[in-house]
C-alpha cells in the first residue's frame, strides 16, 4: 500500500511527497477511528452459556457475572476514560495468538480494542456472553507467519497462506480465532474474579514456596 501511493504521487500526478502515511490510518496507535469506523477485520463473537455450566464449572452465577461485567468493564472502563477498553484482558488475549501466528504484536493496541457484554437470558437463567472487535488486524501470508514455529500454528488451526478458492478469507477466519479466544479468556477471568480464586491462585500458586492462603494474621 505504501509503495503505491509512493508511485502514484510522483509518477501518476507528480505531487512532492512529504510522508507516505499521514496518520489518520492510526496504525499501531489507540483511535477512535477504528474504535468507530473499524480496521482490517472486525469480529463479533457470542455464546451462551448454560446455568448449570456457570454454577458447575465456572463456580459461580449469572447475575454476579452480569454485575461484575457492568460494574468492572462497562462502568469503570468509562469512568477511566477508557478508548475500545471495555473488557478485562483482551489484550492479553491478542498479544499471544499474536506471537504465536506470526502477527505483528504492535498492532496489538488496536486489535485489542473489544467490548464484552454479558447479559441473562432464557427467562435469566442462562449467560449471553459477546465480544465485539471492530479492529483486529491479520495475516496469514508474509512477515512472521514464514517463521518455523508460527508457520506450524497457523498449520495447526487450518488458515496457512492464502486460500486458493477464496482470498483472504483465511485472514478472516483467523481475525474469528483471535475473537473466540478472547471470547474464552473474559468468560475465564471474569469467572475467576467473580468466584474469589484470582488473588487466591496469585497467593498459593506464587514463586514463594510457602502457601500464603494458608499462613494466618498475626
Amino acid at each position: 500500500m505504501y509503495r503505491f501511493r509512493f508511485l502514484f504521487c510522483i509518477i501518476v500526478v507528480d505531487f512532492p511527497l512529504d510522508s507516505c502515511a499521514g496518520n489518520f490510518c492510526s496504525d499501531k496507535k489507540p483511535a477512535a477511528v477504528n474504535w468507530i469506523e473499524g480496521r482490517g477485520k472486525s469480529v463479533v463473537c457470542e455464546a451462551i452459556i448454560r446455568d448449570e455450566v456457570v454454577r458447575n464449572v465456572l463456580k459461580t452465577t449469572v447475575p454476579a457475572l452480569v454485575e461484575l461485567n457492568m460494574l468492572k468493564n462497562l462502568t469503570g472502563s468509562a469512568i477511566a476514560g477508557s478508548l475500545g477498553g471495555f473488557n478485562a484482558h483482551a489484550s492479553n488475549i491478542v498479544s499471544a495468538v499474536f506471537i504465536a501466528t506470526g502477527q505483528d504484536p504492535a498492532q496489538n493496541i488496536e486489535s485489542s480494542h473489544c467490548i464484552t457484554m454479558m447479559e441473562a437470558v432464557n427467562g435469566g437463567k442462562d449467560l449471553h456472553v459477546s465480544v465485539t472487535m471492530p479492529s483486529i488486524e491479520v495475516g496469514t501470508v508474509g512477515g512472521g507467519t514464514a517463521l518455523s514455529s508460527q508457520s506450524a500454528c497457523l498449520n495447526l488451526l487450518g488458515v496457512k497462506g492464502a486460500h486458493k478458492e477464496s482470498p483472504g478469507s483465511n485472514a478472516r477466519l483467523l481475525a474469528t480465532i483471535v475473537a473466540g479466544s478472547v471470547l474464552a479468556g473474559e468468560l475465564s477471568l471474569m469467572s475467576a474474579i467473580s468466584a474469589g480464586q484470582l488473588v487466591k491462585s496469585h497467593m498459593k500458586y506464587n514463586r514463594s514456596s510457602r502457601d500464603i492462603t494458608k499462613v494466618g494474621s498475626s
